[in-house]
């Protein structure tokens, strides 16, 4: 029992002390968790807040999510939706009841499929079938393109559209398959399948709109992951909206952010064609003409060396009556030169023969032995000697002989 004196000296909280105490335990002992149930009382209000009951068969709790987190959901939930929701535990105090302050939602089962998408996500990573090494290019200009998803979605009406608006030469093949239920992996498998043995398009688009995991489920196929991987015609990926996130996506060799995305990726804007084209012929002109003005320069010089055979040949023969006129000169003043050495030389000939000198009262002696006798020193008494003289020679006999000593 608290006595008289204990009641005074303790201290007396008000409600609004109580309920902010109350709060701060809750929000201290109680870490962020996940909660599922099934949705009552739902209200969005005004402000954009939502308010609700989250229940199961013998409890409820209060819950509150304020616009900044449900803005982040692409759907609104309503009244019987079984639903887990991550928040944590806090106290609305004007009211003092305690309550759930909701940070995301989500479908209940999708933290199940998630948990099996990450599953399969890892095990066909470990198998290579996400390597970038084995992706095949795309091409830069097709001719024809493959649409893989359901003739009625709009996601087909969307790819068409982008396409006809870039480029209207491309040819558009549709491939038309369930794209959700259970039965749509096996349609999707039966559509790649038909496309790679008709063999008739350059890319394939795989693509469908958004919606929640569990309508894209049909594209964590694992059968058609190994359809996707062993396909021999590249394929553009584009399942949901660009938050979206499926098996195909990894598989394929590109994804697209949207279905719309996958056409402006695949098709080459046909205006930007015609004006880069344009700027190539451009540049080609101006190109060929200034080789052309080069070309036409070069002509013009070589025509200036250019002659006619006819003016090339009277050339030639001015050339030869030329040479021949030179050649007669030179034969002529080298003929003369030598008549003139010639006849040096026939005149020292004739200074030089013996018979000239003979001629001018000279006479040539020999001794017996017909050497020639040019000094007296060579004969003594009684010497017989020949004489020759210019017409005719003389036998004589050496009487005396005198050595002149002149030389």
């Amino acid at each position: 029992m608290i006595n008289e004196e204990e009641s005074d000296s303790q201290k007396i909280f008000s409600i609004t002390e109580l309920n902010r105490i109350v709060k701060n335990v809750l929000q201290h002992n109680f870490q962020v968790m996940w909660v599922k149930g099934e949705i009552s009382n739902f209200i969005a209000a005004a402000s954009g807040h939502w308010y609700f009951s989250l229940k199961d068969s013998e409890a409820q709790v209060r819950c509150a999510m304020f616009r900044g987190s449900n803005n982040k959901i692409d759907w609104v939930p309503k009244n019987g939706d079984q639903i887990e929701v991550r928040g944590q535990v806090g106290l609305y105090e004007a009211r003092g009841e305690y309550q759930l302050n909701i940070e995301y939602i989500q479908r209940a089962g999708i933290g199940a499929l998630f948990e099996k998408f990450n599953q399969l996500k890892n095990k066909l990573e470990v198998l290579g079938l996400f390597d970038i090494t084995s992706k095949n290019s795309i091409t830069a200009y097709p001719s024809s393109i493959g649409v893989i998803t359901s003739p009625d979605g709009a996601a087909l009406k969307d790819v068409i559209s982008t396409l006809r608006r870039r480029n209207k030469s491309v040819s558009i093949i549709v491939y038309p398959t369930l794209v959700q239920g259970d039965a749509a992996p096996e349609g999707i498998i039966k559509a790649l399948r038909i496309a790679n043995t008709r063999n008739e398009v350059d890319t394939i688009i795989l693509c469908r709109g958004g919606g929640s995991i569990e309508d894209l489920w049909a594209f964590n196929s694992e059968n058609l992951a190994f359809e996707i991987f062993n396909s021999t015609i590249p394929i553009i990926s584009a399942i949901g909206h660009q938050t979206d996130f499926t098996i195909s996506d990894f598989v394929s060799d590109i994804r697209a952010a949207t279905p719309t995305a996958a056409a402006e990726l695949i098709s080459e804007n046909l205006e930007q064609a015609v004006l880069q084209i344009e700027a190539y012929k451009k540049s080609m002109s101006t190109i060929i003409i200034e080789k052309l003005h080069s070309l036409s320069q070069k002509i013009d010089v070589y025509e200036k060396r250019l002659v006619s055979p006819s003016e090339k040949l009277l050339m030639q023969l001015e050339i030869t009556k030329n040479l021949r006129k030179r050649l007669k000169f030179n034969f002529e003043k080298k003929l003369e030169a030598y008549k003139n050495k010639i006849n040096g030389l026939q005149q020292n000939l004739l200074h030089l023969n013996p018979n000239s000198v003979l001629l001018r009262g000279y006479s040539i002696i020999f001794d017996q032995n017909k050497n020639i006798i040019n000094s007296s020193s060579k004969v003594v008494s009684d010497d017989k000697i020949s004489i020759k003289f210019h017409r005719g020679s003389a036998q004589a006999k050496i009487i005396d002989s005198l050595i002149d000593n002149i030389e």
